[in-house]
């Protein structure tokens, strides 16, 4: 029995395909058969001096300030299996694209961190499905991403500052099957949401396919709690109503009770699960980091949500007020939502300029 050599899981794992394994690192750039490990010059040549080609001549790449550096360029069907990389710097400063099919606008535009749901530009432990994140800076995501005709990832550095970036792309070469949609995720930032408005996701989304995910870097601003608002989708022309209405924000991320497990145990619990997690929680110091932080994720991998033309997506911000009233918050929200869809891809909004994406 062949297998098209798309995903693997468990129950296929045994199956032999005609599909071909090809990765891409600074030490094969073009991911060619048989040409690893080539490399005279790189950032390793001075440490390898001693032992020449093939010693670890190239394992990083360094992305001037400005410069945008191009991860890969594959001119072939396939589909992305795997990327792992560690980005020095602001993670807010380093935007990471990725084009399908000779698309001249992006289907990925994201800020290196949030893409990995890491917006804070701080480490925390990260273990599900589709997002890994591990000591102290590795980023690592298995989401599958198939082509057709060419996939391009690039980097932009925006910093001031040079950025060293280790990476692996891993992917296969292979047919494509007609029913195979491409991957989108989306960035966005509002600091902070205008009172009484709704934090939108994503919208403007055209095309068939299926919602798979949403991660939320929330920063309070008051000092009560914050995750009463509900999650809405807005499936093929849904006007003013939704079809899917979530029951509060702690709901959605598939946890309850505002992630308290009680002042004599902590408070806030942090967990990181397959499919959700309140991976991560930032504390007030009692000097100058004196805002609650948190990051969450919520992967659709079991339960996509499917959409025939369209698609919007809206979070509320929703606190306590006096007299057991709710109270619109006015937080800092950055998100990236992650979807399947047709080609083409709708242009996105622009992205913040610099100084808007930064958070101290």
């Amino acid at each position: 029995m062949t297998f098209n050599g798309l995903g693997l899981h468990m129950g296929n794992l045994s199956y032999l395909s005609d599909a071909e394994s090809r990765s891409i690192s600074p030490e094969n750039p073009s991911g060619d058969k048989g040409k690893g490990g080539m490399a005279t010059e790189g950032t390793g040549a001075q440490a390898g001096r001693d032992l020449g080609q093939g010693w670890k001549i190239s394992p990083s790449v360094i992305i001037e300030p400005g410069a945008t550096f191009t991860l890969a360029d594959i001119g072939e069907a396939g589909a992305i299996q795997q990327i792992w990389m560690t980005p020095t710097g602001n993670w807010r400063h380093s935007i990471l694209r990725i084009y399908w099919d000779d698309q001249q606008q992006p289907s990925v535009e994201c800020p290196v961190g949030d893409f990995f749901a890491m917006g804070w530009g701080k480490y925390a432990q990260l273990s599900s499905l589709a997002v890994c994140v591990n000591p102290g800076s590795a980023f690592n995501s298995y989401w599958e991403m198939p082509f057709r005709k060419r996939c391009l990832i690039s980097m932009t550095n925006t910093a001031d500052e040079p950025m060293v970036l280790y990476y692996q792309i891993n992917y296969t070469l292979t047919e494509v099957p007609e029913e195979c949609a491409y991957f989108h995720a989306q960035f966005r930032r509002r600091n902070p949401l205008a009172y009484k408005d709704v934090y939108t996701l994503a919208e403007g989304i055209r095309g068939e396919g299926h919602y798979v995910g949403t991660y939320i870097a929330w920063g309070s601003n008051n000092r009560g709690w914050w995750g009463e608002g509900e999650i809405k989708f807005y499936l093929d022309g849904d006007d003013p109503f939704p079809t899917i209405c979530g029951t509060g924000t702690e709901d959605y991320f598939c946890g309850s009770y505002n992630f308290d497990v009680g002042k004599d145990e902590g408070g806030y619990r942090e967990f990181t699960t397959p499919q959700a997690g309140l991976h991560q929680v930032i504390r007030p110091d009692g000097r100058y980091s004196s805002q609650q932080r948190f990051g969450m994720y919520r992967w659709h991998i079991s339960d996509p949500v499917r959409f025939k033309s369209d698609l919007r997506v809206t979070m509320q911000a929703l606190g306590w007020r006096s007299a057991g009233r709710y109270l619109p918050l006015q937080d800092d929200i950055s998100s990236v939502a992650y979807w399947y869809q047709t080609l083409p891809t709708a242009t996105f909004p622009a992205l913040p300029e610099r100084d808007a994406l930064e958070v101290n």
